[in-house]
């Protein structure tokens, strides 16, 4: 057994109407996505992480802890891609036919660097920059989720094209 705090809730958000007055844990794109782990608060503290599923957490999602403790979740800034363009549709389409996680911004799309992503773009005329920020992509096609897990629904271990 541990004698650090569990956390076994998630609350969706952002929060709000409730006394929140609580530490943060600030995170990337990937180490939002998971269930049990040991980690440690922006204000140094240990907790354990212990969900009943892989869950991927959004910035202003709080951490419920067993000691009544409450831990909002930020999103890291990281390398992105700012991706505008006259056909903002079109490299919607391809940027969601590699499966990549994207950004939706006020007229621009934004992705995790990518050389490989960025060439294709360029060639499709988009207009580029990288920038270092927060990454928070759109979620699954049903609303929650990743799209990496590229599940659709009851026939999802049977072969598809695209």
């Amino acid at each position: 057994m541990t004698d650090l705090p569990l956390c076994h809730e998630v609350m969706r958000g952002p929060v709000t109407g409730v006394a929140l007055s609580f530490d943060t844990i600030t995170l990337d794109y990937e180490a939002r996505f998971l269930r049990r782990k040991r980690l440690i608060s922006d204000g140094g503290r240990a907790f354990l992480l212990a969900l009943a599923q892989t869950t991927s957490l959004d910035a202003g999602d709080v951490l419920v802890l067993t000691d009544g403790r409450r831990i909002a979740v930020r999103a890291a800034p990281e390398a992105v891609l700012v991706i505008r363009g006259e056909n903002l549709a079109r490299l919607a389409w391809h940027i969601g036919n590699r499966h990549t996680p994207c950004e939706i911004g006020q007229g621009c799309l934004i992705i995790r660097r990518d050389p490989v992503i960025a060439h294709m773009l360029g060639q499709l005329g988009a207009d580029l920059v990288e920038e270092t920020r927060p990454f928070t992509p759109e979620g699954g096609a049903y609303g929650h989720g990743r799209t990496h897990a590229h599940e659709h629904g009851a026939s999802a271990h049977m072969p598809h094209a695209h």
